[in-house]
């Protein structure tokens, strides 16, 4: 399709099916438009990828977008495709015929984006290829991968700078979770130290249900969780790839639809389980981290971890695959102290240098403070992004604040344990000190003669594990890879020490995980057949053309459907997310599936006008052409208007008689010329 050159609020409605912008979208989409270098920072399902489509359309010329995994750029061409604009890929997956497609559409000049990973600019044959392209800019999509200090790091990505250089074009940069070092490093690699117009459109995604949970059957956990949320599609993130595979099962047993998923699996595998994901409403995948970035699906409506992610802007990214379309979504993360002893070791074994070890400690510390926050998790999360006044009553603690106890003394007497039992040993032989316990250990080091020995017998060794569990996550203790994980104090646990600080900590001695209550629906009892029937309907559609389901129609839209029951095509051109192009190709037969009859065949020009919101004036002039066909007297010679002519009419609206001559001639104008304008007066 050739898109006029037109404004985007137009192509917003006739291309995407959508009346407005997102907030934030407009300013971006018109920075970019304008040729400005663009940083643009937005939460996850916030509408970025819009920021970069739109803009493409409106500009002559090829968009580069460069993208982190194939199967995200597959996925986002085979959408625009679907929405009749011209888009392409070069990926290490295409067909020579695919390729050569995408080389005579450049060559043509009616390629309008392009898609290809950051690891193609190290072709000389790609630079080649873009400086005869007629280049208008370049998109970057998840552009913290261009920081050695983010968490999706892409060596690859620090090509980009010289790319922009030799087309001398602008960039467009786009990510959802950056902290200050890696803007600071996305500026200096992307922009060459040259600040972009920046926007930060926050990083708050109202609709997520954040929750946390300390392990306690912690399978178990995950059961319930998913329970509660049957037939509702969802992720679960893994530490390991076994558990991947043993909590898949375990889903399966306990009646879910469940695959895993990870990096160890053959390729053709893994493919088959995200074709599976993006076509099937109720799949939960069980993952490593492999999983989600490539993934764009908007109806995910749950996301759980099994074990801690290793650093908070992962936890955001992982977190952030749910909800995408903006209706409520769920988290539940686990977390235990192994978690947290795995993750501390895991920094302090890599061979990062000691800068980038205490970064990443750092970054950890964070995800640590929100798991163990004491109020608002929402507010805790996007202080570490640098915002504030955030309003939530969408957290577990939100919905039950914990209760809190002074710890000082508690705390003084574990930090004591540690220093008595020089820093030689884990949680386990503390507590069996602190509670005075005889145990082999305990007597073999003589830690019975220690003055710590027996003095923390207030609390049962279920308070003491949630203390140590506590103060590791506080970093004021952490596990010496050296000596098998032994605990040591840090710096930040001296001023507790000395009598300078209190603290307080949460009382929570570990409950038994209770079911949660099931979730409200995203429809009404009385619409819930006929989303269901929906549904089906885009599952046998989108199987036929072997593309992903929100690509015929994302649940957003099919939720309005089964609301709003459009009873003609006008109608349903009114539902957010259906364009002339999706209405020409589905509108028919999700019509059918809504009144229960086969919609009577209707001409093309009259489906377009229909997504245009002008189909009944269409109808109302093609029934004043049957009623003056034979004149106001009805005994003159027959005159018919052509679909053609009555289509020019709806879309140029002529407001006088000299018009109506311009399209259809003198001799049609003196016929219907004065109904025609007494009609159009009244249109929109």
């Amino acid at each position: 399709m050739t898109f006029p050159k037109t404004d985007a609020k137009s192509l917003l409605s006739s291309v995407f099916g959508f009346d407005a912008f997102r907030s934030g979208q407009s300013d971006i989409i018109d920075a970019v438009i304008k040729g400005q270098n663009t940083l643009a920072i937005m939460p996850t399902g916030g509408g970025k990828s819009l920021c970069y489509q739109l803009p493409a359309l409106c500009l002559d010329g090829v968009t580069i977008v460069i993208s982190p995994l194939i199967a995200l750029m597959r996925d986002q061409v085979t959408a625009l495709q679907a929405a009749g604009v011209a888009a392409g890929a070069l990926t290490s997956n295409n067909s020579e015929e695919e390729n050569e497609a995408v080389f005579t559409s450049l060559k043509e000049g009616t390629l309008k984006l392009l898609y290809m990973a950051p690891e193609r600019l190290a072709s000389h044959a790609t630079a080649a290829l873009l400086s005869r392209s007629n280049v208008s800019f370049i998109a970057v999509d998840e552009a913290h991968c261009v920081s050695q200090w983010g968490h999706d790091f892409r060596p690859d990505y620090m090509r980009i700078g010289a790319l922009k250089r030799a087309l001398n074009v602008p960039i467009a940069a786009f990510t959802a979770t950056a902290d200050d070092e890696t803007r600071e490093e996305i500026i200096r690699r992307l922009f060459d130290d040259s600040p972009p117009q920046t926007f930060l459109h926050g990083f708050d995604r109202p609709n997520i249900h954040f929750a946390f949970a300390v392990k306690d059957s912690p399978r178990k956990q995950i059961l319930n969780f998913a329970n509660a949320r049957k037939g509702q599609c969802g992720i679960v993130y893994c530490a390991t790839r076994s558990k991947t595979e043993s909590l898949a099962q375990a889903l399966r047993e306990a009646g879910h639809n469940a695959l895993a998923y990870h990096g160890g699996m053959e390729p053709e595998t893994r493919r088959n389980v995200e074709k599976q994901f993006q076509q099937e409403d109720e799949l939960i995948v069980t993952a490593t981290i492999a999983f989600g970035m490539g993934i764009d699906k908007p109806d995910i409506r749950w996301v759980a971890h099994a074990d801690l992610s290793k650093s908070v802007e992962s936890y955001y990214q992982e977190i952030g695959r749910a909800g995408r379309d903006g209706s409520p979504a769920q988290t539940l993360t686990l977390f235990g102290p192994d978690d947290i002893r795995f993750r501390r070791t895991q920094i302090d074994e890599s061979p990062a240098p000691a800068d980038r070890k205490a970064a990443d400690h750092m970054r950890l510390n964070a995800l640590l403070g929100l798991a163990e926050a004491q109020q608002c998790r929402r507010q805790n999360l996007l202080g570490y992004f640098g915002e504030s006044e955030i309003t939530c009553g969408n957290c577990d603690l939100c919905d039950a604040p914990p209760e809190l106890f002074d710890a000082t003394t508690a705390v003084r007497k574990a930090l004591s344990a540690v220093l008595r039992c020089d820093q030689s040993f884990g949680v386990t032989h503390l507590i069996s000190v602190l509670l005075g316990q005889e145990t082999d250990k305990v007597r073999q080091w003589n830690h019975d003669k220690l003055s710590v020995y027996s003095i923390g017998r207030e609390y049962p060794k279920t308070q003491w594990n949630a203390i140590f569990r506590q103060i590791m996550g506080l970093d004021l203790i952490r596990p010496d890879p050296s000596k098998n994980g032994a605990l040591y104090i840090t710096e930040a646990a001296k001023p507790i020490l000395r009598g300078e600080q209190t603290i307080s900590l949460r009382k929570d001695t570990i409950k038994t995980a209770k079911k949660g209550p099931v979730v409200r629906a995203l429809v009404s009892e009385e619409d819930a057949p006929l989303l269901s029937a929906l549904k089906a309907k885009r599952r046998a559609l989108s199987q036929e053309a072997q593309v992903p389901a929100y690509v015929v129609f994302p649940d957003r839209t099919l939720i309005e459907m089964a609301q709003k029951r459009p009873l003609s095509l006008d109608e349903m051109a009114q539902i957010a997310g259906v364009g002339i192009k999706k209405l020409e190709r589905y509108g028919e037969d999700f019509l059918q599936v809504i009144t229960g009859e086969k919609a009577d065949p209707i001409h093309p020009a009259r489906r377009k006008l229909a997504a245009k919101g002008q189909g009944n004036l269409y109808d109302d002039l093609f029934d004043l052409q049957i009623r003056l066909a034979r004149g106001e007297c009805g005994t003159l010679k027959p005159l018919t208007l052509s679909r053609t002519q009555l289509t020019r009419l709806v879309e140029l609206k002529p407001k006088d008689i000299a018009g109506v001559s311009r399209i259809l001639g003198d001799k049609y104008a003196e016929r219907f010329g004065d109904a025609i304008i007494e009609r159009l007066a009244y249109a929109p």
